[in-house]
C-alpha cells in the first residue's frame, strides 16, 4: 500500500479465466525482487486472503502492472474484487511500440532483458494426459516461477513507460487502449446467448444439402472423386475435364485449387460454382454451425468469445473462441448463423448499432476531397452519388448496375484494387473497369492526392499514421521486389483508413460503456464486430439505450463529414443487422 506502482501476476488451475481458480498471486515493486503468496484450493480461504488485498486492487492512486491485464482481472473479479485504474498492460505498450512483432512474454524478456524465464513446460509438462495443473504443485515448486513472471513484468515495464510517454503513444495508451481492457472485459464476462437447437438443425439441413451438392458436382465430372482432397479435385478440374493448359502448382507438384484460382475460372464450367458454394457450405458447418453449441459456457449456456487487442497490426480488435469477425453475411446461408444469436430472454432484445460507411467517411475525412464530403453533408447514398459522377447521370437517374459498380469502386480503391481486380470483380473488361476507375479519380481528384500522398509520407517516414496517431511500420515500402513494394504501398493508403476506423470504434465503446455505467442500466453492451456493436436491450430501456449509443458513436470523434449510426432492435442479430 506504500507503493506508487506494483506489478501482480496470478497463476491459476487453468486458462478459462471465468472459472479457473487461484493457486498464487505473486507481487513485484522492485526490480529482482517479488513475494509469491500461496492461496488455498478451498473457496472461503482463498477469498478470505485475497481481501486482504483487496485495499491495493481497489486504489486509485497504487497504479497495477501486469502483462495481459484481462486475463489476471477476470480472475480477480471471480472473488467479488474489482481492479481499479491506473493500470499499465506491458503487453499492450509494447504492441503499440511495435505492432508487427510478438509480445509474448518470454519473447520480451529475452529481448530486452537477455533473461530466459522458467517455461511453463519445465514445470507441469508438455501439453497431453500427463500434463499437471498448477494446483498439483507445492507452493515451493511454484513461487520462483511465479515471482519471476512478476519481476520480469516490472522490469519491463520500466523499460516501456518511457516510450509509451511519447507524444504518438501517451494518449492511444492512457486513453484508449488500457480503458478498453475493462470494457472488453465486461463483454466477455457476459457473454450471449446462443439458440443451440436451431443450430443443431441447421446442421442437419447443411450435411443434406452438402450431400445433395456432392452428388452433382460428381455427375457434372463424370467421375467418382474426393471433393475435399485438393489433389484429386486438381486432377479432375486439369487432366480429365481440361479447363486450363496454364494451371499453376503448388510446391509437391499438385493442381493449386485455391479459392483465387477457382474464382477465374468461374465462368468456364458449371461445376466450378458448385464446388466454390460446396466449400462455402463446409466450411460454415465445420467452422461456426457445429462447434458453437461446444462453445456454449457450462455454467451459463452462454458463448463468451475472447477479445485481442494485440494481434491485428492495424489497430482493430481480433476474436478467437468463436471468431465473431468471420461470421460470413454477404451469403443467405452465412448469414442464418446470425439468426442463431439470440437475447437473453423474455425481457431482453439485441440491439444492433452500426457505423454506416465509417471507412468512406474517413477518406473523405483524411483526404478532404470537397465532394465527397459534400456527398456525406448532404446526406446523399454515397454508392449512388458517386456513381452519378462517375457515369455523368443525374443523382435520381442511377442505375442499380451503375450503383454497384461505384459501391465496388469506392470499397476497392481504399484496398488499392486495380483496373484487373475491378474486371474480375463485376465481370466486365479491363478497359470498361479502367475507365471507371480513371473517371473516379476525375470526379474525387484530391483523394487521388492524397494516396499518392501517404504512399510518399511512407517512403520517408517508414510508417503511417491513424487519426489518433496510431502508427503502422512499413519496412517493405522501398523494397527493390516489385510485389513486395507494392503489397506496402497498399497497406501504406488502407492502414490510416482501417486503422482510423478501429480507432473511432474503440472510443465510441469506451464512452458506450461509461455512460451504461452512469446510467445504471440493466442492458448489456454484448459484442463488437468491424463497425458494429450488439447490446442484450431491457426493453423498458430501449428509447434510452438508442439515445445514449447513437449520441456516444457519432460523437467519439470530431470529423469534417457526420458519423451516421443506424440502430435495429430484434430477437436475433440477423433481424437486428
Amino acid at each position: 500500500m506504500k507503493q506508487k506502482s506494483v506489478c501482480f501476476d496470478t497463476e491459476t488451475d487453468g486458462l478459462n479465466a471465468l472459472h479457473a481458480n487461484i493457486v498464487g498471486v505473486s507481487f513485484s515493486f522492485k526490480k529482482r525482487e517479488a513475494f509469491y503468496v500461496a492461496i488455498p484450493n478451498n473457496r472461503e480461504d482463498a477469498t478470505s486472503i485475497l481481501n486482504e488485498f483487496k485495499p491495493f486492487f481497489e486504489s486509485e492512486s497504487i497504479e497495477k502492472v501486469a502483462h495481459n491485464l484481462k486475463f489476471d482481472t477476470k480472475i480477480i473479479n471471480q472473488y467479488g474484487i474489482e481492479v481499479s485504474a491506473p493500470t499499465f498492460d506491458t503487453m499492450i505498450a509494447h504492441y503499440l511500440i511495435n505492432p508487427d512483432s510478438k509480445h509474448g512474454m518470454d519473447v520480451l524478456a529475452e529481448r530486452f532483458l537477455s533473461y530466459k524465464p522458467v517455461s511453463i513446460v519445465e514445470l507441469i509438462g508438455k501439453k497431453g494426459k500427463n500434463q499437471k495443473k498448477m494446483s498439483d504443485l507445492t507452493p515451493e515448486e511454484i513461487s520462483d516461477y511465479a515471482c519471476e513472471d512478476a519481476d520480469i513484468t516490472f522490469q519491463l515495464k520500466e523499460i516501456f513507460e518511457p516510450q509509451i510517454q511519447k507524444e504518438h503513444l501517451k494518449e492511444l495508451f492512457y486513453n484508449m487502449e488500457m480503458p478498453l481492457v475493462d470494457v472488453l472485459k465486461s463483454m466477455e464476462q457476459e457473454g450471449i446467448t446462443i439458440d443451440d437447437e436451431g443450430l443443431k438443425k441447421y446442421s442437419i439441413d447443411l450435411g443434406e444439402t452438402l450431400a445433395e451438392l456432392e452428388q452433382k458436382i460428381k455427375r457434372e465430372a463424370g467421375i467418382d472423386f474426393n471433393i475435399d482432397s485438393p489433389k484429386q479435385l486438381g486432377d479432375v478440374l486439369f487432366d480429365h475435364l481440361e479447363l486450363s493448359t496454364k494451371a499453376k502448382k503448388t510446391k509437391t507438384g499438385q493442381y493449386a485449387t485455391g479459392e483465387d484460382i477457382l474464382q477465374k475460372l468461374k465462368h468456364k464450367h458449371v461445376i466450378i460454382p458448385m464446388i466454390l458454394e460446396y466449400r462455402q457450405l463446409r466450411k460454415l458447418k465445420n467452422t461456426y454451425v457445429d462447434p458453437l453449441p461446444d462453445l456454449m459456457d457450462e455454467t451459463d449456456g452462454r458463448i463468451h468469445t475472447s477479445y485481442m487487442q494485440t494481434v491485428a497490426a492495424t489497430g482493430r480488435l481480433s476474436s478467437n473462441k468463436p471468431n465473431l469477425q468471420n461470421i460470413p453475411i454477404r451469403s443467405e446461408k452465412g448469414k442464418e448463423i446470425r439468426k442463431s444469436f439470440i437475447s437473453r430472454g423474455k425481457d431482453f432484445q439485441l440491439m444492433a448499432a452500426d457505423y454506416s460507411q465509417i471507412e468512406l467517411r474517413i477518406i473523405a475525412a483524411l483526404s478532404q476531397d470537397k465532394n465527397m464530403i459534400d456527398a456525406f453533408k448532404n446526406g446523399h447514398d454515397i454508392h449512388s452519388a458517386t456513381a452519378a459522377k462517375v457515369f455523368n447521370v443525374n443523382l435520381e437517374d442511377v442505375t442499380r448496375e451503375e450503383r454497384s459498380s461505384a459501391k465496388a469502386v469506392n470499397f476497392g480503391i481504399i484496398y488499392g484494387q486495380s483496373a484487373f481486380g475491378l474486371a474480375q470483380n463485376l465481370g466486365i473488361s479491363r478497359k470498361e473497369a479502367k475507365q471507371i476507375i480513371d473517371s473516379y479519380f476525375e470526379q474525387y481528384p484530391t483523394i487521388k492526392d492524397y494516396m499518392d500522398g501517404m504512399v510518399k509520407s511512407a517512403r520517408e517516414k517508414g510508417y503511417v499514421e491513424t487519426i489518433m496517431k496510431r502508427r503502422r511500420y512499413l519496412k517493405d515500402i522501398n523494397s527493390a521486389n516489385a510485389v513486395v513494394r507494392g503489397f506496402a504501398e497498399r497497406n501504406a493508403v488502407n492502414a490510416p483508413i482501417q486503422g482510423s476506423a478501429a480507432d473511432v470504434i474503440k472510443l465510441a465503446m469506451i464512452g458506450v460503456h461509461g455512460a451504461m455505467k452512469e446510467q445504471n442500466l440493466k442492458s448489456k453492451m454484448l459484442l463488437q464486430v468491424h463497425d458494429e456493436l450488439v447490446f442484450d436491450v431491457h426493453k423498458d430501456e430501449i428509447e434510452t439505450l438508442k439515445t445514449l449509443v447513437k449520441n456516444e458513436m457519432e460523437s467519439a470523434v470530431e470529423l469534417v463529414v457526420p458519423l451516421d449510426v443506424e440502430i435495429e432492435v430484434a430477437d436475433n442479430w440477423l433481424d437486428a443487422h
